[in-house]
C-alpha cells in the first residue's frame, strides 16, 4: 500500500513532502510508532530523488516528529500532541431527516464491555461460558477451508444452499415449520429479516399493526420506513385481533413468546389472526425469536404452519440460541415475496458473510446446536427458578412476575406505582443492571415494571443482586 502524499509542480519537493507528513503525524493519521516507507521506496512512488525524501525525513527528525533507528528505518515518534483540524458545519439539504435519525433512542442496547455491571439483567444476552468453543472452532475451520475454494466471488444473496438446507431441517425438527431450502433467505440477524420485509412492503403513510406492548426496535424500524404503526393491545391470549385496524398492510407479532410480557398466543387467536390478515390482504410477520427454550406447557403450531393463504413471513435468529455475535438470522418468505426479498437482500448488503454461513451449516449438520440448546435449557431453567423464587418470595411486596413459559427473560410488574427510572439508576450505582419495561409501550399510562433477563447472569449471582435490589426498594418505599 502506498503512503498518500501528493506532489504539485517541480519546486520545493522536500518541503512539500515534509509538510504533508508533518500534518499527517500531528492529526493522528499516521499513528505513533508507525513505520514510514523506506526513502528509496517513497522516492520511487513519488517520482523524486531519494535525496529529496531523505531531506524531508531529516527535517521530521529535527521537529521531533520522527525517529530513525539504525538498520530498522524511520518511525513516527511515540510522543506527539495531535492537533484536530476544525471541520465546518454545512447546512445540509437533508438535515431534517438526518436529525430524526440522530434523535432516535436506542432501547435494549447492550452495554460495552467496560460499561457492564457486576450483575446484568439485560435481555437477549447470554453467558459467554455457555458458548461451545471447541465445537465452533472446528466448524469455523471448516468454514475457512470451504471459503478458500470459492474466494474472490460474491455469493448468492439468499444464502448458501448448504446452510438453507440445514436451517430448514433444524426448524422443521425443533419448531414444527415445514419449509424447503428455496423458501429461506439468510440474513444478518432477525432485525435485517424484518428490515427486508419492511423495505418491500412499507411506504410512507401505510398502516402497520403491532402488539402493545411490543418489541421497540421493530416499532422504530417500521416507523423509520414511514409506516403509521398502530398499537394493538395484548391480553392473556395474545394479540387482540379485533383491534387490528382496517387498511393494515403488515401485522407484526411474537405469538410463541410475546415480547415482552411472555404469554403465548392461543390457538383460537392464531386462527382469528390469520383470518383477519386474509380479509385485509395483509402480511403477518411472525417473529419466533427464542422459542427453543420452553419450560412448561405444550408447544403450539406456528402461524406459518397454520397459514393456508401464504400470508406469513416467518423470521428467526441464532442470536438467542447460540450467540448474538454471529448475526445470522433467516426469513421464510411467503411465495409471493420470496424473489422480492432476495432482490432486497442483494441491494442491501449483497450477502451474509460466507465463512460464518459455512461454519453454521456444519454446526447444525453435526447436531451441535441441539446439544447446545439442551445444555442451555438446563442452565436457564435453574436461573429462572431461582429468580421466580425470590420474586414470589421476599420481593413479592413490590414486584409481580408475569407467567412466561419460554425464553430467558421475565416481565416483572410493580404492585404499586414506583419510579422505574430512579430504581434503575439506583441499581446501576449498586452494580446491578435493571431495565424498565416502559420502552416497550407506545401508549401512555400503561402499567410500569421491569424487563429482567437471566441469560447473562450466573445462578449464584442472582441472590446477591436481588439483595441489593430489595435494599433499594425498601429505600424507595420507606
Amino acid at each position: 500500500m502506498e503512503l498518500h502524499v501528493v506532489i504539485e509542480g517541480a519546486r520545493g519537493l522536500a518541503e512539500q513532502i515534509h509538510r504533508q507528513l508533518r500534518d499527517a503525524i500531528r492529526s493522528g493519521r499516521l499513528a505513533a510508532g508507525q513505520q514510514l516507507p523506506p526513502s528509496r521506496l517513497l522516492a520511487d512512488q513519488l517520482g523524486v530523488s531519494r535525496k529529496t525524501v531523505a531531506q524531508a525525513y531529516a527535517k521530521l527528525t529535527l521537529d521531533r516528529l520522527a525517529v530513525t533507528q539504525a538498520g530498522a528505518g524511520t518511525f513516527v515518534a511515540s510522543r506527539v500532541s495531535h492537533q484536530a483540524h476544525p471541520v465546518g458545519q454545512q447546512d445540509l439539504a437533508g438535515r431534517r431527516i438526518a436529525r430524526l435519525w440522530q434523535g432516535l433512542e436506542t432501547p435494549l442496547r447492550h452495554p460495552l464491555p467496560d460499561a457492564r455491571l457486576r450483575y446484568e439483567f439485560i435481555t437477549g444476552a447470554v453467558s459467554r461460558e455457555l458458548f461451545p468453543e471447541v465445537e465452533w472452532r472446528q466448524c469455523a475451520l471448516h468454514g475457512l477451508r470451504r471459503t478458500s475454494v470459492q474466494r474472490g466471488y460474491y455469493a448468492e444473496p439468499e444464502g448458501l444452499l448448504e446452510l438453507r438446507e440445514a436451517v430448514s431441517r433444524h426448524i422443521g425438527f425443533s419448531r414444527g415449520v415445514n419449509c424447503r431450502a428455496d423458501d429461506l433467505v439468510i440474513t444478518s440477524g432477525a432485525q435485517q429479516a424484518l428490515d427486508l420485509v419492511a423495505r418491500v412492503l412499507v411506504e410512507p403513510g401505510c398502516i402497520v399493526a403491532m402488539e402493545e406492548p411490543g418489541y421497540p426496535l421493530a416499532r422504530m424500524l417500521l416507523e423509520a420506513q414511514g409506516a403509521d404503526v398502530v398499537p394493538v393491545r395484548v391480553d392473556e391470549e395474545g394479540l387482540c385481533v379485533d383491534g387490528i385496524p382496517d387498511g393494515a398492510r403488515l401485522i407484526y407479532t411474537t405469538p410463541t413468546h410475546q415480547f415482552p410480557l411472555g404469554m403465548p398466543m392461543s390457538v383460537a387467536r392464531r386462527h382469528a389472526l390469520l383470518a383477519r390478515a386474509h380479509e385485509l390482504g395483509a402480511i403477518v410477520v411472525e417473529d419466533d425469536y427464542d422459542s427453543e427454550f420452553r419450560y412448561e406447557g405444550q408447544a403450539l403450531e406456528p402461524l406459518k404452519t397454520l397459514d393456508q393463504w401464504g400470508l406469513v413471513a416467518y423470521i428467526g435468529t441464532f442470536s438467542k440460541s447460540l450467540s448474538p455475535d454471529l448475526r445470522i438470522g433467516y426469513a421464510i418468505a411467503p411465495p409471493s415475496l420470496r424473489s422480492t426479498l432476495v432482490n432486497a437482500k442483494h441491494l442491501c448488503d449483497l450477502h451474509t458473510p460466507t465463512m460464518m454461513q459455512w461454519a453454521l451449516a456444519r454446526f447444525l449438520a453435526d447436531g451441535h446446536l441441539l446439544k447446545h440448546i439442551r445444555r442451555c435449557h438446563d442452565v436457564f431453567s435453574q436461573r429462572r427458578e431461582r429468580l421466580l423464587a425470590r420474586l414470589l418470595g421476599d420481593l413479592s411486596p413490590w414486584l409481580e412476575p408475569l407467567p412466561a413459559i419460554a425464553g430467558f427473560h421475565l416481565a416483572v410488574m410493580f404492585r404499586d406505582p414506583l419510579p422505574a427510572t430512579q430504581l434503575c439508576h439506583l441499581a446501576r450505582r449498586a452494580e446491578v443492571g435493571l431495565y424498565p419495561l416502559d420502552d416497550c409501550y407506545r401508549l401512555p399510562g400503561e402499567s410500569s415494571g421491569l424487563l429482567v433477563g437471566f441469560g447473562a447472569i450466573e445462578a449464584e449471582d442472582i441472590d446477591p443482586a436481588l439483595d441489593r435490589v430489595r435494599a433499594i426498594l425498601e429505600q424507595l418505599t420507606g
